[in-house]
């Protein structure tokens, strides 16, 4: 029983120094499944006019794939 209490307690603390990470990094999740690309979605919202803050967005996205290494 020992053996499993301390199994746990070390699979909560490396769990807990990986959120800790992520935090101080300020970095979101990602994946690596291809999103909403992968189900033919195009954008992430629905709005035919995007906001301000988004279209500037858009447009560094776009001059970042311009710019792109293959």
């Amino acid at each position: 029983m020992s053996l499993f209490i301390l199994t746990f307690v070390l699979f909560m603390v490396v769990i807990a120094a990986m959120a800790v990470g992520m935090i101080v990094q300020k970095k979101s999740m990602a994946s690596s499944c291809g999103g909403l690309g992968a189900v033919g979605v195009e954008k992430a919202c629905d709005c035919d006019n995007p906001c301000d803050k988004r279209k500037k967005r858009m447009a560094k996205e776009e001059i970042w794939k311009q710019n792109q290494i293959l």
